[in-house]
């Protein structure tokens, strides 16, 4: 697992304490019951401080899984840490 998955796990485990480690890749909103609009801005915020990055809100809705997020992370903290 690279640093960026791996950091990004921890991120999930810090929002979603129940959640197994090895769920943790193939979570989304879908799938994850405790999911819900305050989880989504608190898994923003832990993702936020974590990587000293800022994250645009209007990007919510498409930032719903790990995939996504950990796609949009290794674009942003890969290119300057740009937040569009």
């Amino acid at each position: 697992m690279n640093d960026v998955r791996k950091r990004l796990t921890d991120c999930f485990r810090a929002v979603f304490p129940r959640m197994p480690e090895t769920e943790v890749q193939n979570a989304s909103a879908a799938t994850v019951g405790d999911w819900d609009s305050v989880a989504a801005i608190t898994l923003m915020n832990v993702i936020e401080e974590e990587f000293q990055i800022e994250i645009d809100l209007d990007r919510l809705a498409e930032l719903d899984s790990f995939a996504s997020l950990a796609k949009y992370l290794s674009v942003n903290i890969n290119h300057g840490g740009a937040t569009s």
